[in-house]
């Protein structure tokens, strides 16, 4: 065994799904996403299924979406293989595939398990758009937020907008060349769920016809798509690697992890944090944790960020969160093409939840493995040239449940 760190969780490979399926047009289930994605992220990882010791499933709506809970069985029933292997099911909203794999980080660093398959999957093109929207209001506080929402989250995400707005300005163009840069990258994404779709020159701009109003001053093009799709990863501990000697080359480790939690209504959050310069602080303290725990000086010593873009504000809020530009001037990195592949710091060069597309559950795990790509050099068409350090930021709700990780 070549290159082992004495500490840290090391990811062995995985595999994302096409996020342009439609499951349902295929006559295909969640059971058949399921187990499409264990065979596949074991052969990507080389590891043979008996040395999965746990599994942890990431899925936000299962049973609304689909009627089918209690998917932490799924595995096994799909792979008699797994039969008998513990697994869990875990939901954060958005952040539901990240929780996935700090529980089974845990697990590993605790000395539980040694090697863990982590999933994320949701199917969400099951039912009428509409009704899927409708489904993901669950994530907010119910009853006690968004009463006059036709759509409950573009209406949340326009709020973070207007509160930078009151703050510190907000230019609706700043947000229109986010949509188009991810868009643009997910066109070199063999997965991405819109890289074959068309876009005329109004599609990122106030035409109503070209890019009708959602939810206030968000548009079409401002809002991730609704999207079936699953990635999956398999982590090893060091003590796995000792018993099984294998070349690291094609192998990244998680370097630093942070999580926090915060309450459900995001009038309480703005309310709360309102003298902070920053929209959502304990946004930023995930982050720092990451950065602390991964023994890096901060945004400077990464080479790209894979970050929740569920609408252009949410990514437009990442950028001076972490620490890109001060507070309330994420603008100036739109500015300055710094986000860009080839920029100073390159956002999203999968194409984010925009371009890519954001089946709830899976969203974390899909950011891992996309780093894990770029700083294996398997990025293809979209990889960033030397990438050795990269970050996720994967937030569920309106920022409630907040997780990053730093690979390496």
């Amino acid at each position: 065994m070549s290159g082992v760190n004495a500490e840290g969780v090391w990811i062995a490979g995985g595999y994302q799904s096409d996020f342009a399926r439609n499951l349902t047009r295929e006559d295909r289930n969640i059971a058949d996403l399921v187990a499409e994605t264990v065979t596949e992220t074991l052969r990507d990882a080389r590891i043979d299924v008996a040395d999965v010791g746990v599994i942890h499933v990431g899925n936000a709506f299962g049973q609304l979406y689909t009627g089918q809970g209690h998917l932490g069985g799924m595995p096994a029933s799909v792979l008699p293989e797994l039969w008998g292997i513990p697994a869990t099911r875990h939901d954060g909203a958005c952040a539901s595939g990240s929780l996935a794999v700090l529980a089974a980080m845990a697990d590993l660093e605790a000395g539980r398990y040694d090697c863990a398959l982590v999933l994320g999957v949701e199917l969400e093109r099951c039912v009428p758009g509409d009704a899927g929207t409708r489904v993901m209001n669950a994530a907010a506080w119910v009853g006690q937020e968004g009463a006059d929402a036709k759509y409950m989250w573009p209406y949340m995400f326009d709020k973070i907008a207007d509160e930078y707005d009151r703050r510190y300005g907000l230019d609706d163009e700043h947000l229109r060349a986010i949509a188009e840069l991810n868009i643009r990258n997910a066109r070199a994404n063999p997965n991405a769920q819109t890289r074959n779709r068309t876009y005329g020159p109004g599609s990122f701009g106030p035409d109503e016809a070209a890019n009708p109003v959602v939810e206030g001053r968000l548009r079409r093009t401002d809002c991730s798509p609704l999207t079936d799709g699953a990635a999956g990863v398999v982590l090893l501990s060091n003590r796995y690697l000792s018993r099984h000697p294998r070349t690291v080359d094609d192998m990244s480790r998680i370097l630093g992890w942070g999580h926090r939690t915060v309450g459900l209504s995001l009038s309480g959050k703005l309310a709360r944090d309102g003298d902070d310069p920053l929209v959502m602080p304990h946004v930023r303290a995930t982050i720092v944790d990451a950065f602390e725990r991964s023994g890096i000086g901060g945004v400077r010593d990464l080479d790209l960020i894979e970050t929740h873009d569920c609408f252009t504000v949410s990514e437009y809020l990442a950028v001076d969160h972490f620490g890109i530009t001060s507070p309330g001037r994420s603008w100036q990195a739109i500015e300055n093409g710094d986000l860009e592949i080839g920029g100073r710091i390159p956002m999203n060069p999968s194409g984010g939840l925009l371009g890519g597309g954001h089946p709830v559950g899976a969203t974390g795990v899909r950011m891992l493995l996309d780093c894990h790509r770029q700083i294996t050099g398997r990025a293809g068409d979209y990889q960033v040239p030397g990438a050795t350090r990269a970050a996720t930021l994967n937030i569920g709700g309106s920022t409630t449940t907040t997780v990053s990780f730093v690979v390496g």
